[in-house]
């Protein structure tokens, strides 16, 4: 102003943390609880994504707990450019806790 100089500017940004989302560069992770069921019989589950959608993921069978599923592009965008990160999914199996005589004489 009044004939100085151009100086910088500074923006500094707080990001808060997302509730179900963890980012790594332009790659998301979340974490997703999948039935004990659906994990030794296989299936499909829909995922949130962060764009508001959802997207069918099939999973098969046999699937530990802590196994990873990548969905190409639907990650963050990269600054400058038209590629999209990747996100990922880990599973998380939840095995049941409080079952009666007649589902533990099933599972059995």
């Amino acid at each position: 102003a009044r004939g100085a100089p151009p100086g910088d500017l500074y923006i500094f940004l707080s990001v808060r943390e997302h509730k179900l989302f963890t980012r790594e560069g332009a790659d998301l992770h979340c974490r997703i609880p999948l039935a004990m069921t659906t994990a030794a019989l296989g299936g499909s589950i829909e995922v949130p994504t962060l764009s508001g959608g959802r997207v069918k993921v099939t999973i098969p069978e046999g699937t530990q707990s802590g196994h990873q599923f990548r969905l190409r592009g639907k990650g963050m965008p990269v600054l400058r450019s038209s590629y999209k990160g990747d996100m990922y999914i880990h599973v998380h199996v939840e095995t049941p806790v409080r079952l009666s005589k007649k589902q533990k004489d099933l599972l059995k």
